[in-house]
């Protein structure tokens, strides 16, 4: 897929367009967000999507757009499993609901910038060293075993500071409540973090521990740093608004886990496939590539749709035939 200087340009300017209107427009006031408002907002970024996928259908043909959109979904699901950390977090953190989206867009845009570090590295790599794509594979096996095999009980601790907070917290001291807003203030000539500034940086860099497992996941359904950086821009950008259209729905997908270790292992199947079919390693059958199948992008697609309605269908039922098997939100903290 041959990609000019200009679309890519064009693409990442039309993305800050669409984050400045949500972040100086949307968010200018601090409100609540309405169940309708999140569901106008969440069909408004799919439809984006949709669009640009049949963009790139019209300009570059069927199988790239097919790639685009499994990459797409595998990125949106694996992020809506993750919804449910943000949901901990902002528990645990006590945010005002009417600050929830601001926190949501700034951490998602640092996610975003993140990510986009992560693919450029990630597509270097591969280009330069084709057999990674065994690596990919095996470590998304083993992501989607340990996924598996996770408890919900040990999903429902209380969420734990990472390195990054705790960086934080020792070069700022923080203040004991949220001042609006703000995310520095100065008291008495000291300057401070606030709460805000803390939740903002857990949701950015949980986002990135995240992205370990998503980005190699989609460079197994397309090579193309294009397609790998916009899928995960749409579904990022999409993220905040699901948050606050599922609401209460996120602790009912139950099986939400076990059909991402599917996913995640179907698609560390096909990497080690693929690299099977392209294999250049000198101790693995002479350096010569072997016949093996390989798994098309229709197939791919289909099979992630397929899984993700009916882990769906399966975790709504479970939950209406035993409402006890419902996700448990921690207590908030005593402290930010």
């Amino acid at each position: 897929m041959s990609v000019p200087v200009w679309l890519w340009l064009a693409t990442i300017a039309g993305l800050v367009v669409l984050l400045a209107i949500d972040l100086f427009i949307v968010d200018r006031k601090p409100h609540e967000v309405t169940i309708g408002e999140a569901a106008r907002w969440v069909t408004f970024y799919v439809g984006v999507a949709v669009l640009f996928g049949l963009g790139i259908w019209f300009w570059s043909g069927g199988v790239y757009a097919g790639e685009f959109f499994a990459g797409y979904i595998t990125e949106y699901s694996l992020s809506v499993d993750n919804l449910f950390i943000f949901l901990i977090i902002m528990t645990t953190f006590k945010v005002p609901a009417i600050h929830q989206h601001r926190v949501l867009l700034i951490g998602i845009l640092m996610a975003l910038v993140m990510r986009g570090i992560f693919i450029a590295v990630g597509a270097a790599v591969i280009a330069q060293f084709s057999w990674v794509f065994y690596l990919f594979g095996a470590f998304l096996i083993y992501t989607g075993y340990k996924l598996a095999r996770t408890d919900h009980d040990e999903e429902e601790e209380e969420y734990k500071e990472n390195v990054a907070l705790k960086v934080v917290r020792k070069v700022y001291p923080v203040t004991d409540t949220y001042q609006g807003s703000k995310s520095f203030v100065k008291i008495d000539g000291r300057r401070f973090v606030t709460p805000m500034f803390i939740v903002i940086v857990a949701i950015g860099t949980t986002d990135l521990l995240f992205a370990l497992d998503s980005i190699p996941a989609i460079f197994g359904l397309t090579k193309e740093p294009f397609l790998v950086f916009t899928a995960n821009a749409f579904a990022l950008m999409g993220l905040r608004q699901l948050y606050f259209l599922l609401g209460g729905l996120l602790n009912k997908l139950v099986y939400l886990s076990i059909g991402l270790s599917v996913i995640l292992g179907f698609i560390g199947v096909k990497l080690i496939l693929e690299a099977l079919h392209t294999n250049s390693l000198p101790f693995l059958n002479g350096g010569e590539p072997l016949h093996v199948p390989t798994i098309g992008i229709e197939v791919s697609l289909s099979v992630i749709i397929g899984v993700l309605a009916i882990t769906t269908i399966a975790s709504l039922v479970k939950v209406r035939r035993n409402p006890e098997a419902v996700k448990q939100v921690p207590a908030p903290s005593d402290h930010v």
